[in-house]
């Protein structure tokens, strides 16, 4: 099926339940131990099981959101450029303070970013690991803040999204991460 019949089918279309959401990506990997160490050590996941080809790696005790693996890929080299696969995904902070204090500690560890945006729907940060997968660092806005998307058209909703993006100020963002918390006694 082409993909102009997909698109010209959304009579069709019955969308996916609201409360769905994307529960954990599976990484091949070349060297078990260098991505244990980056995700673990430079991102803050939490190290839930290893074994001697895999490894599963969590934030609050979900059964994993990060697994890794080197069971096709041990030793193995990244894609070539120019082919296909994977080209990010997201990691989602609950504030935007704790993807400041996220990037403060990639900083911390000689970490370079690759890339950073304020979307207007959400601020990012834009990296790659050890075997170069992509990885998008996330701070999403309330909906009620995000340019408006439904029930326009396609250029409209092109338009809206364009005028959202506004200049990300790094210094700005990682003085967040500096600033003291207090909390209520």
């Amino acid at each position: 099926m082409s993909s102009s019949s997909l698109v010209s089918r959304t009579g069709d279309h019955v969308s996916i339940p609201a409360g769905a959401h994307i529960g954990h990506v599976h990484l091949k990997v070349a060297n078990l131990d260098r991505a244990i160490s980056f995700y673990r050590d430079l991102l803050g996941f939490d190290l839930l099981y290893t074994f001697p080809t895999a490894a599963f790696l969590s934030a609050g005790g979900y059964h994993h959101h990060i697994a890794l693996n080197t069971w096709e890929s041990l030793g193995g080299d990244p894609p070539p450029g120019g082919s296909t696969g994977l080209y990010h995904f997201a990691i989602n902070y609950p504030t935007r303070r704790d993807l400041a204090i996220a990037y403060r500690r990639l900083l911390d560890h000689g970490w370079d970013i690759d890339g950073y945006n304020d979307h207007g729907t959400h601020v990012a940060l834009y990296l790659h690991d050890p075997d170069f997968n992509g990885i998008e660092l996330a701070w999403d806005r309330d909906p009620s803040e995000w340019p408006q998307w439904g029930g326009v058209s396609n250029d409209q909703a092109l338009r809206n999204m364009q005028e959202g993006h506004r200049r990300l100020d790094l210094r700005a963002l990682l003085a967040e991460a500096d600033e003291q918390v207090t909390t209520p006694a």
